[in-house]
């Protein structure tokens, strides 16, 4: 039994048999269930009483001759299955012939195999009588005496000269058979936008016309583009739950019924189902001063307004007014998306206590570089030491040498030593420093202001222009 399940198709028209391991079976109904190509499927008497079971290949009656097809369902199960699809208790059914025997099944894949190019050469000729229409598959009879052509056009077709060429040209009986678009796109199959495979090529068999309407009930947008499956139609997928959204939208008011209150006038704008609140609006065409109840209090409101109350607000006492409710954050924005781009500081590593010392500038080494070498962990702070006078001086800093612990000025051009006020050589002076050029301005001393102010006191005046201009004149 297992290895007969393994032989029998398992596709979307496969159907479990859930009334298998009830006693009786087969001999409790007579009917059992085929299925051919292209999800044709058909029900057959088993006259002869032969023992079937799902995934035997049997020999059917057909009209001319025979066909070849596979038993889906046996048992009490066929007869729900024909009430499903509407099978007439009145309605002709055939017989089973046999199981199908090696001759039969070598013609039937003798003719299966001539299936493909005789749709290739259908199209050409359909092409020639300048026929709007599409033949998308051929399907041969298990004997070989008959073709069925599927076909897809949207307007009607005069196909009758079509059938006089195709029965000259492959010498067969020809059936013409027109398909929609919905059963194309489940013959070819492929994935829908739900990232599934398509609904018509995996379990669907029974198309049902599907409206805008469905999409008006379930608020969705009326973008061709989005409602349309792979088969240019609107997709099965709508009809789904649309039912559901019926029934709930019995439970809230209407979308034509206003509300008043002593301010304004409210007009339907939304409804959220899931929530059932609605989102009213003073103004028909935009969204204007929204304010969102319960369907409660909707109910609440119209029931007033019907014995001629008005409220002063569409929300009762104690809700929260419209907008006091934060808005949804945004993960995104809670970190700056060109935070990757800042270039990472540079962390500058500590020195060692033994690295400092090795680094540290000898006495002979100018003040300057000392400090450039010196890193800034290792810097102290500046101590502010009271002037001293010339006669405090220790005699290290009298000998210009720095004493342990000072810090050494900046060298600089030493002044000169002040002249005795003696007439004849203050004239030589004067006269030799008229003639040489004239020495560049000293900068600034860098000394402490203690020590400014006292050689200040000792440096005398600079001799005034109009005396040595006199002093000229006389030599």
């Amino acid at each position: 039994m297992e290895e007969k399940d393994r032989r029998c198709p398992r596709g979307k028209l496969h159907c479990f048999n859930w009334l298998e391991d009830i006693p009786g079976g087969m001999t409790d109904f007579d009917i059992v269930e085929v299925q051919f190509k292209n999800t044709r499927k058909g029900f057959y008497r088993n006259s002869t009483n032969l023992d079937l079971a799902p995934g035997d290949v049997v020999a059917v009656e057909a009209s001319p001759g025979h066909d070849i097809g596979t038993v889906t369902l046996t048992g009490k199960l066929v007869a729900l299955q024909m009430r499903r699809v509407n099978v007439k208790p009145d309605a002709e059914i055939r017989r089973v012939f046999r199981k199908a025997k090696p001759a039969d099944l070598d013609k039937y894949e003798e003719a299966k195999a001539r299936e493909n190019d005789t749709m290739i050469r259908a199209r050409k000729i359909a092409e020639s009588l300048h026929l709007n229409m599409k033949i998308g598959d051929v399907e041969y009879q298990g004997d070989g005496n008959k073709a069925i052509f599927y076909y897809i056009a949207d307007e009607r077709v005069d196909f009758r000269q079509l059938i006089k060429v195709l029965a000259d040209t492959f010498k067969v009986r020809i059936e013409m058979k027109q398909i929609g678009a919905r059963q194309e796109a489940g013959r070819i199959g492929g994935i829908g936008s739900c990232g599934r495979p398509l609904c018509c090529a995996s379990w669907m068999t029974n198309f049902v016309s599907v409206g805008t309407s469905a999409a008006r009930y379930q608020d969705i947008s009326l973008n061709p583009q989005k409602l349309a499956g792979q088969c240019a139609k609107l997709k099965c997928c709508l009809n789904f739950e649309v039912d559901t959204y019926v029934e709930s939208a019995k439970q809230m008011p209407g979308r034509e019924i206003r509300l008043e209150t002593l301010d304004n006038t409210y007009y339907h704008f939304k409804t959220d189902i899931f929530k059932k609140e609605i989102t009213y609006s003073t103004d028909k065409q935009i969204a204007a001063n929204l304010v969102t109840i319960d369907a409660a209090r909707a109910f609440e409101v119209i029931e007033m307004n019907h014995r001629g109350e008005k409220p002063e607000s569409l929300l009762r006492e104690g809700d929260e007014k419209p907008g006091a409710k934060g808005r949804p954050i945004d993960l995104a924005s809670q970190d700056d998306l060109t935070r990757f781009d800042k270039a990472k500081k540079k962390k500058r590593k500590k020195k060692s206590a033994s690295a400092t010392n090795a680094s540290a500038p000898e006495p002979s080494q100018q003040p300057n570089q000392a400090k450039a070498e010196k890193p800034k962990e290792q810097r102290q702070p500046k101590e502010v030491q009271p002037p001293k006078s010339e006669s405090a001086k220790t005699p290290a800093a009298q000998q210009g040498q720095d004493a342990p612990g000072e810090r050494k000025p900046r060298p600089k051009n030493k002044p000169k030593k002040p002249q005795q006020p003696d007439d004849r050589k203050r004239d030589a002076a004067t006269n030799d420093a008229s003639q040489q050029p004239r020495q560049p301005k000293e900068q600034p001393s860098q000394q402490p202001k203690s020590q400014q102010q006292s050689d200040s006191r000792q440096r005398p005046n600079r001799i005034p222009k109009a005396f040595r201009e006199n002093n000229d004149t006389k030599e």
